[in-house]
C-alpha cells in the first residue's frame, strides 16, 4: 500500500467541501436539525408524561452515538458515490491505485466527518440542553471506536453492492443503515425486543454499544461483556466485508462491469 495514494485521494475529496455548500450542509446543518428535533422530543416527554431520570442523557447520548456510526458509513458510501457522479471510477482504477488503497481513503474521509459532525453535535448539545457528552466518561472511547467499525463495515458492504448492481443500488448507500436500526437498540433496552428477534440484535455490534452506553449511565460501570462481544464482531463483519469488496471488485472487473457502473 503506497500512502501518498491514499493522502492524494483523500485530498481530492475535501477539495470538494471546499467551495460546496450543500457538502457542508451535510456535516453541519443535518445533524443539527436531528439534535434539536429529538431534543424537543425529550422535553415534551418529559413535561407530560413525568420527570424520568437520566431521560435527557439517555436520548441525546444515543442520538449523538448513532450518528457517529451513521457518519463513519456515510464516510465510505458517499465518497464512492462521489466518484461514480463523476465518471471518475474507471480513470482511478486504471491508475496504479489498489483497491486496499482506495477503501484506506473513504475510511479516512469517514473520519474526519465524524469528528466533525460529533464535535458539531457535542457542542450544541451543551449550548441547547446543557448535555456534556463527556458524562458517559472513558468509555466513550471504546464506545466510538466500535461505532466507527461498524459504520465501516456497512459502508464496504453497501459499497461492493453498488459497484456490483450499479444505479440501481445507489439507494441503498442511505437506507442500508437504517435497517440496522431497529435491532441497535439505539433508544431502547434490548430486552424490549422479541425473544427472536434478541438473538439477531446480540450478533450486531452497535446492540451491545448501546447496551454498554446505558449501563454506564445507569449503573455507572462499563460491561466487558458487552465491549468483547462489540469487538470481536466488529472484527470479524469487517474482515469478511473487506473480503467481499475485493471479491466483488475481481468479478466486476473480469466482467467489464467497472465501466458502466454509474450509467
Amino acid at each position: 500500500m503506497k500512502w501518498h495514494r491514499v493522502v492524494a485521494l483523500l485530498s481530492r475529496h475535501l477539495y470538494l467541501y471546499k467551495r460546496s455548500p450543500p457538502r457542508i450542509m451535510e456535516i453541519f446543518y443535518w445533524p443539527l436539525l436531528d439534535l434539536v428535533i429529538w431534543g424537543f422530543i425529550t422535553i415534551y416527554l418529559m413535561r407530560h408524561e413525568g420527570q424520568v431520570p437520566g431521560l435527557v442523557t439517555f436520548f441525546l447520548g444515543a442520538l449523538i452515538l448513532w450518528d457517529v456510526l451513521f457518519r463513519a458509513q456515510q464516510g465510505i458510501t458517499i465518497t464512492f458515490l462521489e466518484e461514480i457522479w463523476a465518471r471518475n471510477l474507471l480513470n482511478l482504477f486504471a491508475s496504479p491505485l489498489k483497491p486496499s488503497e482506495f477503501l484506506a481513503s473513504t475510511m479516512a474521509m469517514s473520519i474526519l466527518k465524524v469528528t466533525a459532525v460529533a464535535c458539531v453535535m457535542a457542542l450544541c448539545a451543551y449550548a441547547f440542553y446543557s448535555y456534556n457528552v463527556l458524562v458517559i466518561g472513558l468509555a466513550l472511547i471504546p464506545f466510538v471506536f466500535n461505532l466507527v467499525i461498524t459504520g465501516w463495515a456497512i459502508g464496504v458492504f453497501t459499497t461492493s453492492l453498488i459497484m456490483r448492481f450499479g444505479h440501481e443500488a445507489e439507494v441503498l448507500a442511505w437506507s442500508m443503515v437504517f435497517l440496522f436500526q431497529p435491532i441497535s437498540c439505539v433508544f431502547y433496552p434490548l430486552d424490549v425486543l422479541p425473544v427472536w428477534l434478541q438473538g439477531i440484535a446480540w450478533m450486531n455490534p452497535a446492540a451491545h454499544i448501546f447496551e454498554g452506553m446505558r449501563g454506564v449511565l445507569k449503573d455507572g460501570a462499563l460491561s466487558v461483556s458487552h465491549l468483547t462481544w462489540a469487538v470481536g464482531l466488529n472484527a470479524l463483519y469487517l474482515a469478511l466485508v473487506i473480503l467481499f469488496f475485493h471479491w466483488t471488485f475481481e468479478v466486476c472487473k473480469d466482467k467489464g462491469l467497472l465501466v458502466r457502473v454509474g450509467e
